[in-house]
């Protein structure tokens, strides 16, 4: 099994890669994101749990993703591995991720990172928010995102470097452009 993580602020691209990714290798497609956005609109109890949250910008507790992310995994048969989409992003949620793979028998392959820069970043989130309308979508939040993601997350490079794990490609261009740049990463490790 081939088990990918895409890392990357919010607003990097990485559903849209994920979801590419997924199709061309026959991965299962995990978004914590989606999963939340999914419960929040059908107002079950974890939607109507994690909807302030989220809202603010902040991250949901580890307990709650690890079992949710459980849940998601074996609702899937017939995919050659996973491609982890806003998880981890803790140092906790990736010891979660390496103990929940350990008792599958399975283990991360490769974490790769979408690099993009902050003001980058704000206004893709900004047009995505008159788009899509996306509440979480507004600059304050998306501000407080970032700053959550650099103080937080960015500390998972140097854990995936220590494992020989992590890789970089630059998230600024076409989406094709970017998703070849990511294909030819996974190619050397498959």
């Amino acid at each position: 099994m081939f088990n990918f993580i895409l890392f990357g602020p919010p607003g990097s691209g990485k559903g849209t890669q994920s979801v590419k990714i997924a199709g061309k290798y026959n991965l299962a497609h995990i978004s914590t994101g989606d999963i939340f956005r999914k419960n929040i609109r059908e107002k079950t109890p974890l939607g109507m749990k994690v909807q302030g949250i989220i809202e603010k910008g902040e991250l949901v507790p580890d307990e709650l993703l690890v079992e949710i992310l459980a849940d998601a995994m074996d609702g899937f048969r017939d995919v050659d591995g996973f491609v982890f989409d806003g998880f981890p992003r803790t140092i906790q949620q990736a010891k979660d991720l390496n103990r929940l793979l350990d008792e599958r028998n399975e283990e991360v392959s490769l974490v790769l990172a979408l690099e993009v820069n902050d003001n980058e970043i704000i206004q893709r989130l900004l047009k995505r928010a008159q788009t899509e309308g996306r509440k979480d979508d507004t600059k304050d939040v998306i501000e407080n995102r970032i700053k959550i993601y650099n103080d937080q997350t960015q500390p998972l490079i140097d854990f995936y470097k220590k494992e020989g794990k992590f890789t970089a490609v630059n998230g600024i261009g076409s989406i094709d452009e970017i998703f070849n740049s990511i294909c030819n990463k996974i190619d050397r490790e498959i």
